[in-house]
């Protein structure tokens, strides 16, 4: 879990940016670790390529120097490759990553480093995203008012993860890479990528990216990019129902601070809980879809009338997103049983009221035959 303080350092660097695509929003809080590793980018229009916006989350470990570095370069490595000119997106953003990672362990100074971080991040380009995902940070989309996780947390403990490892000459030990390091994809951590006879995206751990693709609808409303202190507390389904609804409390979308809440909720209230003290960091992106604000708030406010939530009822989980999978057939289930049970009343209704209005009309018609002529 790391050494913690003895008291959680609360204050949040926080920020907003929008334009007629996206509002974004953002916070970090060190919480309850000694010192902060973690960095975070939104960029709503790369100066490379005027329109493609990018968006990513560093979750750094063993100290701060790879995340603030990889923060500071990976989309421009990205941009640069042959790859992203041919418009092959996603082997660019896979060479990115290997040639950012290479280009630190040429690093005179650099490779004498011994920290890491995760990465996940976004790029969106003609209406369709692009997630990259190395380590255990995390990316979901809401649609239309459901979780879709857009990465897969890279743990030692994959079938196909445990067996790169071991293939590299590593062993999982305490569901960790070599009894050590418990994500199994990072940049950095150049100590578990000595193997000369195996590539760059064969080695004990590997900054080579998982990349997913996804296009773009109307029924989008946001995504979230976050490190594990916040996937360690909540399930991406509980995230994504305290996000929406506090959209609708409020009057104008300002994703910052419900960024801000969200750091607070997932907060532990002493150090001895292990969840909720970690860093802390969020991204939230809404979009927009060149409608008003208002028409956003309006689209969450209906889903939660019809489908109430409460917030300081979320369960509490760790693990990766099949507990997700699992929590939400368990709420898809609950869900339907509730629809069986207000038609069963509805039906219920119907036909007390057509009983009574069948009551009503005899009884009319014996009072029009015994009215006197």
């Amino acid at each position: 879990m790391g050494q913690t303080l003895s008291e959680p350092i609360t204050t949040k660097t926080s920020s907003c940016c929008r334009d007629s695509n996206y509002i974004v929003g953002s916070s970090c809080m060190q919480g309850w670790r000694i010192k902060m590793e973690d960095c975070h980018v939104h960029i709503l229009s790369l100066p490379d390529d005027p329109g493609t916006a990018f968006f990513a989350v560093y979750d750094g470990h063993g100290g701060a120097t790879m995340s603030q570095y990889a923060g500071k370069h990976l989309h421009e490595y990205i941009v640069k490759t042959k790859e992203y000119a041919e418009g092959n997106i996603v082997k660019a953003m896979e060479q990115g990553f290997l040639q950012l990672d290479k280009a630190m362990q040429d690093d005179t100074v650099l490779k004498t480093e011994r920290s890491g971080t995760t990465v996940i991040a976004i790029l969106i380009k003609n209406n369709t995203l692009y997630c990259a995902n190395a380590g255990d940070s995390r990316a979901v989309a809401c649609i239309n008012g459901e979780a879709l996780s857009l990465s897969r947390d890279h743990k030692p403990t994959l079938d196909d993860e445990r067996r790169r490892i071991q293939a590299a000459g590593g062993w999982v030990e305490f569901n960790r890479v070599n009894g050590h390091l418990a994500l199994s994809r990072a940049l950095g951590d150049f100590k578990f990528k000595r193997n000369n006879e195996k590539s760059a995206e064969d080695q004990v751990v590997t900054a080579f990216p998982e990349v997913r693709m996804f296009p773009i609808t109307e029924d989008w409303e946001f995504i979230i990019l976050a490190c594990d202190g916040i996937w360690d507390v909540l399930l991406s389904i509980d995230a994504v129902e305290f996000i929406r609804q506090k959209l609708v409390d409020l009057v104008t979308i300002n994703p910052e601070e419900v960024c801000e809440e969200l750091l607070d909720h997932c907060l532990a209230p002493d150090a001895l809980m292990g969840t909720g003290c970690d860093n802390m960091t969020v991204i939230i992106v809404v979009f927009l879809h060149g409608k008003p604000q208002s028409r956003i708030i309006r689209s969450c406010k209906r889903q939660f009338i019809s489908q109430p939530s409460n917030v300081d009822q979320f369960t509490c989980f760790r693990g990766d997103t099949s507990d997700d999978n699992e929590q939400k057939s368990k709420l898809n289930h609950e869900k339907e049983e509730d629809e069986e049970k207000n038609k069963g009343e509805l039906n219920e209704t119907s036909n007390e009221d057509e009983e009574t209005n069948l009551n009503r009309e005899k009884k009319n018609h014996k009072d029009d035959e015994e009215e006197p002529s």
